[in-house]
């Protein structure tokens, strides 16, 4: 199984950028799918998760800005991040846990937001 991450850039704070991550390979049924950000310094932190059944989980610096949404079929996950403050500079890594509970991760997108 391989994930691909990207969409990854370089904005000004207060514009968007949507993530995407695609799973491919082997696949034993999808249970969810996330994202987590590593900044500068600091430790990975779940940014949002999304299960199969659209339960969704935001860190809470992310509420009301980001949105992750799921297609379930092309076993996909985005990221739709509005209003990019400085703090959300990280790299992003997509995760996915199937339903055996196997955790696989992507290689990583970095997201810039200048001030």
């Amino acid at each position: 199984v391989q994930l691909q991450a990207y969409g990854g850039g370089l904005v000004q704070a207060g514009e968007s950028l949507r993530l995407s991550c695609a799973a491919s390979g082997s696949i034993f049924g999808l249970y969810l799918m996330a994202w987590y950000r590593r900044a500068p310094g600091k430790q990975r932190e779940l940014v949002a998760q999304i299960t199969t059944s659209g339960t969704t989980t935001y860190a809470d610096s992310v509420k009301g800005r980001f949105t992750i949404s799921i297609n379930n079929a092309k076993n996909t996950e985005y990221l739709q991040m509005n209003n990019l403050k400085p703090g959300d500079t990280a790299v992003y890594y997509c995760q996915m846990i199937d339903k055996r509970f196997d955790n696989y991760w992507g290689q990583g997108t970095e997201v810039t937001v200048s001030s």
